[in-house]
């Protein structure tokens, strides 16, 4: 029987985003940002072959994304691939999505963000990818009737995807895995006609649907919903951590505990997982924090792949 090798996924609600662009680019390079330098850390003691980092400030050179490769670099940590991509965050609408009376605030956005590019994601891979497949521009009024709860005119232009949603066919060796990138909106901070926990559902419904169409997915990002507590649609998330096709290997930190974040309001959820093909053996798996890095805690599975 051939060998099998040992590939770790992890993904990082990494809190680089800044306040405004080139911010991170900024604290990145200097190296004294204590924040920047808590995540990076965690990402290295991770070492992860597939990575998705999310809440990373997109910009057209990509200079931001390629200062966190460097630095990564220097520490030993090397990744040949990368995927990054346009988020949706940011990006105006030219609708009055919240109802202030204004256009062009946070929540006016296709998804939430104060400028283009704020808080998009990016996939980092020891392994080569192949073509990828850019959903994020897919309508959410083409996806569900829910989205009747926006405004007659934004129907037209409002993605589903809150952030992004990406398929990336990765290459390991002889065999392929599909990475499924899951980066679901909050679904709180809105009002009764629950706009942002029905965007949610929609988002984590999508992603299932893709996991259906692929032939070996692998999910992983931020669903933003606890399985057991919180606010949102908690059948759409169970309909993924119980996806005949995935399993949940339930990774936990060094104190026994699920969580992936700290909220000063919530406290301790589980909004963030990995989930890897049901057909491949799970080895390993955990959950990395370090306060320093901000609220939120680095997921890693361990599979053997043939």
């Amino acid at each position: 029987m051939a060998s099998a090798d040992a590939i770790r996924f992890a993904t990082f609600d990494t809190g680089l985003g800044r306040k405004g662009p080139g911010l991170m680019l900024r604290d990145l390079r200097s190296g004294k940002n204590d924040q920047a330098e808590a995540a990076l850390s965690i990402i290295v003691a991770a070492d992860a072959d597939v990575l998705m980092l999310m809440d990373v400030d997109w910009d057209y050179d990509g200079a931001g994304l390629d200062a966190v490769v460097q630095r990564l670099a220097g520490a030993g940590l090397t990744y040949g691939h990368t995927v990054e991509l346009p988020p949706n965050s940011g990006v105006p609408s030219g609708v009055d999505l919240d109802g202030d009376g204004t256009t062009y605030e946070a929540r006016d956005a296709l998804g939430y963000g104060w400028f283009l590019g704020d808080s998009g994601m990016a996939v980092l891979s020891r392994y080569p990818f192949g073509a990828v497949e850019d959903l994020s521009h897919t309508l959410w009024s083409d996806i569900s009737e829910a989205s009747n709860v926006l405004p007659p005119d934004a129907r037209a232009v409002v993605p589903l995807a809150t952030t992004a949603q990406w398929v990336i066919p990765l290459r390991i060796g002889a065999e392929e895995i599909t990475l499924i990138t899951l980066s679901a909106g909050t679904p709180v901070f809105d009002g009764p006609e629950d706009r942002n926990g029905l965007r949610n559902r929609d988002e984590l419904a999508f992603v299932a649907n893709l996991v259906d169409a692929a032939r070996r997915p692998l999910v992983m990002g931020r669903a933003n919903q606890d399985p057991a507590r919180g606010e949102g649609h908690a059948e759409a998330l169970h309909c993924l951590l119980e996806h005949p096709a995935l399993q949940d290997p339930r990774p936990l930190s060094d104190d026994g505990s699920p969580a992936t974040v700290e909220w000063r309001t919530a406290g301790r959820m589980r909004v963030d997982y990995v989930l890897p093909p049901r057909s491949l053996r799970v080895l390993g798996s955990g959950v990395l924090h370090d306060p320093d890095a901000g609220s939120s805690r680095l997921v890693w599975v361990e599979v053997a792949v043939p």
